[in-house]
């Protein structure tokens, strides 16, 4: 005789109490990172502090800590928020070209430009690059990549891919400040993006003419 089925369990009913908070939760959370936004975009945002963003966000203290460990967790949150979309765009954008060396300051005019029209996203980059990854962890992992293969290819001669990143990646954010603080070049990112190519090993010529080529339509279509 078999042995008798165990009943099935019904999937509990939903909770709409859980429902709501759950709600809640994301929307404090959304305004905790609107909050520091807010003030990392401005230039003295780098001395930002939790108490800070709490009263700018109308939250307490312990309710900034219920969403954030530490001021370097939200920063990197907030990274995420403020550079997923156009990191994924850039990226995209640049795997359609064959050239790691034009891949590579397409990328740059595309960050700069975005700092000569939005001086606050620029602010925020700066400032939030202060205490952690240049431009987030996202970023600094796929400049990496794209550097690594210019060097695996023969494109870009030089001697490891990590020099060539910290060349890529400090040098755009030092335009971005020179950006923020004085008054710079309209051509200020193909110059920056052509000699950040003779810094990964391109003469001179050949890294001014591939900066200046037409800048590719940036593609914000969601990838398949």
């Amino acid at each position: 005789m078999a042995a008798p089925r165990a009943k099935e369990q019904s999937p509990a009913p939903t909770d709409g109490r859980t429902k709501v908070g759950q709600k809640r939760r994301a929307e404090t959370r959304a305004k905790i990172i609107a909050a520091a936004f807010d003030i990392f975009g401005e230039e003295n945002g780098l001395f930002a502090r939790i108490e800070d963003v709490a009263d700018k966000a109308g939250v307490t203290r312990a309710t900034f800590y219920n969403h954030f460990a530490s001021m370097v967790e939200l920063r990197e949150a907030l990274t995420s928020e403020v550079t997923h979309d156009f990191l994924v765009a850039v990226a995209q954008t640049v795997a359609k070209l064959p050239d790691s060396r034009e891949q590579c300051t397409v990328a740059v005019r595309y960050y700069l430009r975005r700092a000569q029209k939005d001086r606050r996203w620029a602010w925020s980059m700066l400032n939030m690059s202060a205490s952690g990854e240049i431009f987030g962890g996202e970023t600094f992992r796929q400049a990496m990549r794209t550097i690594s293969d210019g060097v695996d290819n023969g494109d870009l001669p030089i001697p490891s891919a990590e020099l060539g990143r910290d060349i890529l990646l400090g040098a755009t954010l030092a335009a971005i400040g020179s950006i923020v603080k004085r008054q710079m070049p309209d051509d200020y990112p193909e110059s920056v993006a052509g000699y950040i190519l003779c810094g990964l090993g391109v003469d001179r010529d050949t890294a001014r003419a591939i900066a200046h080529r037409p800048l590719p339509e940036l593609d914000y279509a969601s990838p398949d």
